[in-house]
C-alpha cells in the first residue's frame, strides 16, 4: 500500500511560481513511476508530468513543457513539481499518482495510476 500526500498549492498571479511536493510512504517497488495530474472544474483530468523513481526518466505534457519541472528526492521519498511562468489555464486541482508498473513510465497517455493523493489546489489569477 502506498500513501501520497501533496502540499504546496496556493494562489498566485500569472507569471508567478509554485512548487508542489508529494511525499510517499509504502514500499518503493509500488511506486516505480510517479506522476502529477490535474483537473480543472468541468474538464477531464490530464497528465502533467511523470518521473521514473529508479532511472530519473521524465516526460511532460506539451502544455507545460519548458515551464514545469518534475524532480525527486529519493532520500525523502518526495517528488516535486516546480511550476514557473504560471498561466490562468494552469488553475486546477493537482494530484500526485504512483504506479508499480515500469511500462507506465513512458508517456502520460500510457500511465496507469494505482495510487492517488488527495490533491492540492492551484489557482492562477490574471
Amino acid at each position: 500500500q502506498v500513501q501520497l500526500v501533496e502540499s504546496g498549492g496556493g494562489s498566485v498571479q500569472a507569471g508567478g511560481s509554485l512548487r508542489l511536493s508529494c511525499t510517499a510512504s509504502g514500499h518503493t517497488y509500488a511506486r516505480k513511476c510517479m506522476a502529477w495530474f490535474r483537473q480543472a472544474p468541468g474538464k477531464e483530468r490530464e497528465g502533467v508530468a511523470l518521473i521514473s523513481t529508479g532511472g530519473g526518466f521524465t516526460y511532460y505534457a506539451d502544455s507545460v513543457k519548458g515551464r514545469f519541472t518534475i524532480s525527486q528526492d529519493n532520500a525523502k521519498s518526495t517528488v516535486y513539481l516546480q511550476m514557473n511562468s504560471l498561466k490562468p489555464e494552469d488553475t486546477a486541482m493537482y494530484y500526485c499518482a504512483a504506479t508499480p508498473r515500469d511500462s507506465s513510465c513512458s508517456t502520460l497517455h500510457e500511465y496507469e495510476a494505482y495510487y492517488w493523493g488527495q490533491g492540492t489546489q492551484v489557482t492562477v489569477s490574471s
